[in-house]
């Protein structure tokens, strides 16, 4: 797997989600879109880094992540224009 990845602007980061996959609630910490082969044939996907309850962090498709239920829902997949 290639070391390469790039941060990538969000509007839920640092406030609490939820990872629809799963229904693990936490803050999104940051969202990366990574190269996530482990073949020669780069696949890259942005994941969201939730951390949760415990102290420790999770992953999941950045689609999976929704505001969780006591903040504001706003669309999915909605980029922070200005930081972009």
């Amino acid at each position: 797997m290639s070391d390469c990845y790039e941060y990538v602007p969000h509007h839920l980061l640092h406030r609490r989600v939820r990872d629809i996959a799963s229904g693990t609630e936490g803050i999104l910490m940051a969202v990366i879109n990574e190269n996530v082969s482990d073949t020669g044939l780069e696949r890259w996907m942005e994941l969201a880094y939730i951390r949760g309850a415990c102290g420790r962090e999770f992953t999941t498709a950045v689609t999976n992540v929704e505001p969780a239920p006591d903040q504001p829902k706003t669309a999915a997949g909605h980029r922070d224009q200005r930081s972009a």
